[in-house]
């Protein structure tokens, strides 16, 4: 059974950095696409940022590009996000997603799924 684990989360200040991880158990998943995802308040989920299986391909949120950077390690089978320059409206629960393809950019293609991790950013 694939689990997700996200990590990494918390409190911080507006201009301030905070890397998320992601470890994965249950399945190698260096062949299929990774991906963020978060939800604030009141909100609908949206994605973040995608990983191809290679780490060649990437997609950014229109929102989050230039200051978040996503990455993974499949040695370790962990995927990151390290997010820079933090605005209040990054505000969410952050989750990590498992693809069962090597690259997507429909949520609809991201079948497994982490419990979440609380970012909350402060003005």
């Amino acid at each position: 059974q694939v689990q997700l684990v996200e990590s990494g989360g918390g409190l911080v200040q507006a201009g301030g950095s905070l890397r998320l991880s992601c470890a994965a158990s249950g399945r190698t998943f260096s062949s299929y696409g990774l991906g963020w995802f978060r939800q604030a308040p009141g909100g609908e989920r949206e994605r973040v940022a995608l990983i191809s299986a290679s780490g060649r391909g990437t997609y950014y949120a229109g929102s989050v590009k230039g200051r978040f950077t996503i990455s993974r390690d499949d040695a370790k089978n962990t995927m990151y996000l390290q997010m820079n320059s933090l605005r209040p409206e990054d505000t969410a629960i952050y989750y990590c997603a498992l693809a069962t393809v090597p690259f997507t950019t429909q949520a609809s293609g991201y079948v497994y799924w982490g419990q979440g991790t609380q970012v909350t950013v402060s003005s």
